[in-house]
């Protein structure tokens, strides 16, 4: 079957996190996805762990569902080269430091020339104008500079990095955002775009009601553990035999824990009696929370909760989750590929689901350079003896 993005051709130079799964994405909903890498040496994220038969999971995660060639782009030929791919192609994207790919003569200026509808899709550490826009950046830079390692952990640890490398990833959803938005435009008035994304600007957005409770109230918000900054119960708490999370998210739902609880003398309590004075009074209530649940384990408190039509879950760890009758098997979070050297692998699935259409995942990633061959003689019309010829050069 078809995927939503059929017939758009992507050529993806990026490489480790950000731009990879951006192009992940665009591949997971059919678009032809060619992945251009380093002669010999390919993406760093080759070597990243864990390895399965000495090939990267990592790697294997974010790449699947593309095609794969290397191209050496400091030569005169492999420029040549992908200029000629540029003209036939309808997205283009890197995360280089911005400046290296004009240093090349490929940045955007120079590939509209050849094609002025390409779409040029650049996610950098900071952005490619402003007075950082030359700093190289990483995940763990976006979350410290956005203020979101400022507002994560509990009020006496040091300022924490989340669990995944949650930069990136905004970075790669708003490349993929804006791509899909400059594609759109093009239909209808044939022009190209360059999408600029930062790493921290996609954080920074990303913080919501962060950023405005300093706005509105010049307050800083620091670190407050799971609970949020304007909802309570709206937080974790300890069971029997784990955490459990409790999202009382209005006044109504917070009545039927207290009916649940069988304490009704709660909404007596000036200081609980409604959404706002539980938010300031958050820690007299959370611990008479946690003393209605020390003999329950999290499942039947979940059960008994999800049963009133209260919103609550367990605190999974992975283990739970990858064999969740939900995540797992009805929305098909985890998907088995068959990789030529790693063998059979689940990836993550993808998070989009749609009606007419389906999100494939069938292609394992590629290995390096698998489909010179392939995309050049397609596309280029190179003959198998022409591309023997180019790797012998150091151009594939």
């Amino acid at each position: 079957m078809a995927g939503l993005l059929d017939g758009v051709k992507v050529l993806d130079l990026t490489r480790v996190l950000a731009g990879p799964y951006c192009g992940m994405m665009l591949a997971d909903m059919g678009a032809e996805v060619t992945k251009i890498e380093l002669p010999g040496r390919g993406d760093d994220a080759r070597r990243n762990f864990p390895l399965v038969n000495g090939e990267s999971a990592y790697f294997m995660n974010l790449n699947r569902n593309k095609r794969g060639i290397t191209l050496n782009l400091k030569s005169e030929k492999g420029k040549e080269i992908f200029r000629e791919l540029v003209k036939q192609s309808d997205i283009v994207l890197e995360n280089y430091r911005p400046g290296v790919m004009e240093k090349l003569g490929l940045g955007y200026e120079d590939l509209k020339k050849i094609n002025p509808a390409i779409i040029y899709g650049a996610v950098s550490g900071f952005g490619h104008f402003g007075p950082y826009s030359k700093r190289a950046g990483y995940d763990i830079i976006g979350q410290a500079m956005s203020g979101l390692m400022s507002t994560t952990g509990w009020p006496d640890t040091p300022p924490t990095r989340t669990g995944t490398a949650i930069s990136d990833v905004m970075g790669g959803i708003s490349c993929c955002v804006g791509v899909l938005a400059a594609y759109v435009n093009r239909l209808k008035t044939g022009e190209g775009e360059k999408v600029d994304v930062s790493l921290v600007d996609s954080m920074v957005s990303a913080l919501e009601i962060i950023n405005i409770i300093y706005l509105c109230t010049g307050r800083v918000p620091s670190r407050i553990g799971n609970r949020y900054e304007s909802i309570y119960p709206y937080d974790s708490f300890k069971a029997k035999d784990g955490y459990v999370i409790i999202a009382c998210g209005n006044n109504k739902l917070f009545d039927l824990l207290v009916d649940v609880m069988k304490k009704p003398e709660l909404l007596e309590n000036p200081h609980f009696s409604d959404n706002n004075e539980r938010v300031l009074h958050h820690d007299e209530l959370k611990p008479i929370i946690e003393e209605w649940l020390q003999d329950k384990t999290i499942d039947e408190t979940v059960d008994m909760l999800l049963a009133v039509g209260i919103p609550a879950g367990p605190i999974n760890t992975i283990d739970r989750v990858v064999s969740d009758p939900h995540i797992a098997d009805a929305r098909q979070m985890f998907v088995e590929l068959e990789h030529p050297v790693a063998g059979k692998m689940k990836v993550t699935g993808n998070q989009l689901k749609f009606t007419n259409k389906k999100v494939d995942i069938s292609r394992p990633a590629p290995l390096l350079g698998q489909h010179n061959a392939e995309v050049l003689g397609e596309k280029l019309g190179y003959t198998p003896e022409q591309v023997a010829q180019l790797k012998e050069e150091g151009v594939l």
